[in-house]
């Protein structure tokens, strides 16, 4: 390594260091549940977004074993060159039909599905509309496919109207949105945004990340609780969050995933999903479907939650999900008050810059189906008096 990189990374890890935004990786031990093992110490986990307690489900991990003992384990190369495995084919049919979608298409990380979705779909001559809290990969995505981009201020649909009036010149027009917001917690108006997108003409396409398994009757996320799933042009969404697993999904059109089938280049030029991995998916979605009691203890867990934390005095935003940010502000305060939950065996990573606006520190507070009573009411406690000792309440 050169000096000069070697002073480059040194300072830039203490500036990091210095103004409490330096990461570090901490090691779990075992399986991800409701508690967990970090660094020897058995704590109660409050920032998994395992929001159905599935990712230690035993039916998850038979279905992937059973898949290992047909199928063997890895892809053996891109689906497109090596082969479509059963279990890609049976898991897209049926996230299809779940979804109510003509077409399903999986790929390995959400991330890679929104770069690939969106650079493809889009080039220099169109325009794309995005919420400014929109996911980095979303952002990444846009920034890839060359088309002209405006932000609209959060969840604010004047200002996308305004945007969206004088854009008429462009090829291809597109509002792109997250459903449920990972880091606040509130949701977009769907509704409203479809509106929109049929007056100007424009292509609507929503990420349902954090919105699969938890919003809708049926858990099919934010177009469902809006009743305008007939109307969504691309429906993306993932499979490590509700469902437990791991990769994600587009949902639309036969036209629309036969395109990303030949354009997508995060698709295209990538190893196929572990088909174990896709089947685990599958009994995952199963689940979903079959056991709404699930998503019923979620939100019965999460209204508690909600509820207590506005009463004690701290700001949990505009919160409308099982994800409860609590506002503190000061980078070292969330870090501070972080610690102190671990050493009490509350595991919640604090949030700080770039990841969210500056002065917008919080904790992330995620809520389980698995989460007891007991666990809910010990996490409160400890933030009371942890509130208290550091005059955040």
């Amino acid at each position: 390594m050169s000096q000069a990189t070697k002073i480059f990374l040194d300072k830039t890890l203490t500036d990091l260091n210095d103004s409490g935004l330096k990461r570090e990786l901490r090691r779990l031990s075992g399986a991800q549940g409701r508690e967990i093992v970090i660094e020897g110490r058995k704590v109660l986990n409050f920032c998994s977004n395992n929001y159905l307690g599935l990712a230690d489900d035993a039916r998850l991990g038979r279905a992937a074993a059973e898949c290992v003992e047909r199928e063997g384990f890895g892809a053996g190369a891109s689906r497109l060159v090596c082969g479509n495995m059963s279990s890609h084919q049976r898991l897209e049919e049926g996230i299809a039909e779940f979804k109510g979608a003509e077409k399903c298409l999986i790929f390995s990380t959400g991330y890679m599905a929104n770069v690939g979705i969106i650079s493809s779909i889009f080039g220099r001559d169109d325009i794309i509309f995005s919420d400014r809290l929109n996911h980095a990969s979303i952002v990444d995505g846009i920034s890839l496919s060359q088309a002209r981009c405006q932000r609209y201020g959060h969840r604010d649909m004047d200002a996308l109207e305004e945007m969206l009036k004088p854009s008429g010149s462009f090829r291809k027009r597109g509002i792109i949105t997250d459903s449920v917001f990972s880091m606040d917690g509130d949701i977009a108006p769907l509704d409203q945004i479809v509106t929109l997108a049929g007056k100007y003409n424009c292509l609507v396409m929503i990420d349902e990340a954090h919105a699969l398994g938890v919003m809708g009757e049926k858990g099919k996320g934010l177009a469902e609780h809006f009743g305008v799933e007939s109307k969504m042009d691309i429906q993306m969404g993932t499979l490590s969050k509700a469902a437990g697993s791991f990769g994600a999904y587009c949902c639309g059109s036969n036209e629309l995933v036969s395109f990303l089938i030949n354009k997508a280049r995060s698709f295209i030029y990538t190893t196929g999903m572990p088909p174990s991995v896709a089947a685990a998916s599958l009994a995952a979605i199963g689940i979903i479907e079959k056991e709404p009691g699930r998503r019923g203890q979620l939100w019965k867990n999460t209204r508690y939650m909600r509820q207590a934390f506005k009463h004690m005095g701290f700001d949990t935003m505009d919160s409308q999900a099982p994800i409860i940010p609590i506002l503190l502000k000061d980078s070292n305060t969330a870090l501070e008050v972080s610690r102190r939950l671990f050493e009490e065996g509350i595991f919640i990573t604090a949030i700080r810059p770039p990841t969210v606006p500056q002065n917008t520190a919080r904790l992330r507070l995620t809520v389980m189906a698995t989460h007891t009573q007991r666990d809910l009411d010990f996490a409160l406690q400890q933030f009371k008096k942890i509130g208290k000792e550091l005059c955040l309440i």
